[in-house]
């Protein structure tokens, strides 16, 4: 018999607490990413990797500086976003943007609040462009970074294959170069 999934109640929303990721949330990061992942719709793997890669990953962001902010509600991550700076020096002006949110906690304002946040952390960081790439099926997420200021650059075709579907990606950014540092 499966576990009853408790209700989501609307306050966990309102109080969902939008905070830098820290090496304490690394353990319930991971088990977010795994649930989205296995969802097998909107992340560029089918699983979340190891719990040693991904504290590699988070703490390799906590040390760089990289924005990263997660929702948590009741000691547990239920959504994250983050921007990863490119590494070489002519492209260390960008990075990339990815993000998620557990199931019961989508569609509830948890997206844009993250978003918002960790957009606001890379401006002050000095990033001219923030890039992403989000599934072409993925309407949800694409009218998020729609009402956000991403602009469309391109699609690439059948970019991903998930049991032997083929589907587009769109490549989307936002520019600003007032941003730069002086």
């Amino acid at each position: 018999m499966k576990p009853v999934k408790p209700m989501v109640d609307s306050s966990d929303i309102e109080t969902a607490a939008i905070a830098p990721i820290t090496p304490g949330d690394v353990e319930s990061f991971h088990r977010a990413l795994d649930v989205v992942a296995r969802e097998r719709k909107y992340l560029s793997f089918l699983e979340a990797p190891s719990l040693d890669q991904t504290r590699s990953f988070a703490m390799d962001r906590i040390v760089r500086g990289d924005p990263g902010f997660v929702a948590v509600v009741r000691g547990e991550v239920v959504g994250w976003c983050d921007i990863s700076r490119h590494d070489r020096l002519i492209h260390a002006h960008r990075g990339i943007l990815g993000m998620g949110i557990i199931p019961s906690y989508r569609g509830r304002g948890l997206g844009l609040r993250l978003i918002n946040a960790t957009l606001a952390q890379a401006r002050k960081a000095g990033f001219v462009r923030v890039e992403l790439s989000v599934h072409s099926d993925n309407a949800r997420a694409i009218s998020l970074y729609d009402k956000v200021g991403f602009a469309r650059e391109g699609v690439q075709r059948d970019a991903i294959c998930i049991d032997g579907e083929y589907r587009d990606t769109i490549m989307m950014a936002i520019v600003e170069r007032e941003n730069a540092a002086g």
